[in-house]
């Protein structure tokens, strides 16, 4: 690491930024689609990234039980109505208007995605809930090479937003915050956007690379990502890509600190981007070395087969930093149904990799996704809570 690099992470950490990647092996093509709404599961988790998003976090404010769940009632009927789209509601001539209108006198249906999640901060005591709290969901620790800044971390709630405009989701935000104000307020949020495939296949990050490979498949969503509510764990990490450093390291050796090809996407020993590495053919890491970021994060072997999660990650870009340093990175976000066995399984093998140097996580936090909403009657957290 030179001396330049260390004092632009001194300026970074001072301008709130800072931590690391997991998971660049993962999956998450840009697409979108509408997502049924009522269900067991909130499925929108399934479903490949919109082109824009917005993930936040929120601090609770209601004073006691009956007004939590009064907000989580108000919490999904917003959601229902935005996600189902229609006309907003009319409330006469003197009122304020229902709507912010940015989409127009309707809301259009199915162009928008929702998915709720509960941080382990409300299950203190403020409402009687610390025996409700699921098994897993705990406070995001600081990894080792993390530089978190608290005024991005953690949060009761979570909300992530995805669509295929970026006026969708603000619209959806602000009518969200309007109507649950007296409840909850915004901790902190980001906006973030998938690229188009380029020149096919799976989208790129800003480091240049194809980001989201090797999810797990449709079929396995049971037995790594549903916890046996119907909800799952979801880990949020807002990492920052030190990209004016990045691009002074030659093609050769970002590849071998990836493990893959940046134009193609194909690993080391493989010509295409769903060719599956043969570690056992390469034990000493002579094509794709040990320290490679795919080759941690996933080593392909029976034992570290169940810590795989479906990881959905997305860009941000948040301008420039008081060093005049461009702020870009990424918003990961990843689910599965035990924290501990996979997501800080994979963490963990990656402390200390060579990606390290150029990117620095800086926020996040770990959330409980609530179960789905199953039909009219029923709302966010209603099973979870009681």
């Amino acid at each position: 690491m030179t001396l330049g690099r260390r004092a632009f992470l001194r300026g970074a950490a001072a301008a709130g930024a800072g931590a690391s990647l997991v998971g660049l092996s993962g999956s998450a093509t840009a697409a979108g689609g509408a997502v049924a709404f009522h269900g067991p599961r909130q499925t929108a988790v399934l479903a490949e990234p919109a082109r824009h998003s917005v993930v936040a976090a929120f601090d609770v404010v209601a004073e006691n039980r009956a007004e939590l769940t009064a907000l989580l009632k108000e919490l999904t009927d917003r959601a229902r109505f935005l996600t189902s789209g229609g006309a907003p509601a009319s409330v006469g001539i003197t009122g304020p208007p229902a709507d912010s209108g940015v989409l127009g006198p309707e809301v259009p249906k199915g162009q928008l995605s929702v998915l709720v999640g509960a941080g382990a901060s409300l299950f203190d005591d403020r409402y009687g809930l610390a025996a409700r709290k699921p098994p897993q969901l705990k406070q995001m620790p600081t990894f080792p090479d993390d530089a978190l800044d608290p005024q991005w971390c953690h949060g009761d709630l979570s909300l992530v937003l995805n669509a295929a405009e970026p006026d969708t989701v603000l619209h959806a935000l602000r009518d969200i915050a309007r109507a649950t104000r007296g409840g909850m307020q915004l901790r902190w949020k980001i906006d973030g956007f998938s690229s188009p495939p380029r020149p096919a296949g799976t989208p790129r990050n800003l480091l240049g690379f194809k980001d989201g490979t090797a999810n797990p498949a449709p079929s396995e969503a049971d037995s790594l990502v549903w916890t046996d509510d119907g909800g799952s764990y979801q880990v949020i990490r807002l990492i920052r890509m030190l990209v004016e450093f990045w691009d002074r390291v030659s093609l050769s050796e970002q590849e071998n600190m990836i493990g893959r090809r940046r134009d193609t996407g194909a690993p080391l020993d493989g010509a295409a981007e769903q060719d599956v590495p043969r570690y056992a053919e390469d034990p000493i890491g002579t094509v794709i070395p040990l320290t490679s970021h795919i080759r941690l994060a996933n080593p392909r072997t029976p034992q570290t087969d169940g810590q795989r999660i479906l990881r959905r990650a997305v860009n941000y870009d948040r301008g420039v930093d008081s060093n005049g340093n461009l702020d870009l990175g990424l918003v990961f976000t990843c689910y599965q149904r035990d924290v501990e066995q996979q997501f800080e399984a994979v963490q963990k093998r990656l402390a200390g990799e060579p990606l390290t140097d150029y990117v620095s996580p800086f926020g996040g936090g770990y959330f409980h996704l609530f179960p789905g909403v199953t039909d009219p009657a029923d709302h966010y957290g209603r099973a979870t809570l009681g």
